[in-house]
């Protein structure tokens, strides 16, 4: 995704229009999710979304690679997410978990969309950090590197907070009574 989320917009910098919508389309979900995570709130997180885009529609950074392309775009959608929260002041909440869109075989989606259902809203119950590092590291594939750019720590924070949040999820699913085969 991030190659051609990059090269999408190196052209639109270069004038094609049609790469900020082929931009948008690539991303648009992702960081939606993304931000929901910090927001759970669809309407806001869509709305960070649209921000995060716009962002890079009147910054027009230039980048060398895709990789610091695709870590700057989660870097402002995060910083748009906890600027929404500080100026609406709300705790996160676990309304609204959103559904993942659904593939040819109808058993399998709805059994994959129960699983990731139930992560959610486990994962919800986890402070802010510790959803955010497994969310960037193990839903969106960021490397170690560019968690640590993404979320302003050094390696061996990022390492802490992956630990301590998959251990807190294992409590939270034993609290629950939810064994891994269901996840």
């Amino acid at each position: 995704m991030s190659d051609t989320g990059f090269h999408n917009y190196q052209s639109y910098l270069s004038g094609d229009q049609s790469a900020l919508e082929d931009l948008v389309r690539t991303y648009s979900d992702a960081l939606t999710r993304y931000a929901y995570c910090y927001l759970s709130d669809s309407a806001a997180a869509e709305d960070v979304m649209e921000e995060t885009i716009a962002t890079l529609i009147v910054k027009r950074r230039h980048f060398h690679d895709g990789a610091h392309f695709h870590a700057y775009l989660y870097k402002v959608a995060r910083n748009k997410s906890i600027d929404y929260l500080r100026r609406r002041q709300k705790q996160i909440s676990l309304e609204d978990v959103e559904e993942l869109l659904a593939d040819d075989n109808p058993e399998e989606s709805v059994m994959r969309n129960e699983r990731n259902r139930t992560l959610y809203i486990c994962m919800q119950k986890l402070p802010a950090q510790y959803r955010e590092a497994l969310y960037l590291s193990y839903m969106e594939d960021f490397s170690t590197e560019e968690v640590c750019r993404i979320m302003r720590k050094n390696t061996k924070q990022v390492y802490n907070l992956l630990s301590r949040a998959k251990a807190a999820l294992k409590e939270i699913f034993v609290k629950e009574g939810i064994t891994y085969e269901n996840i």
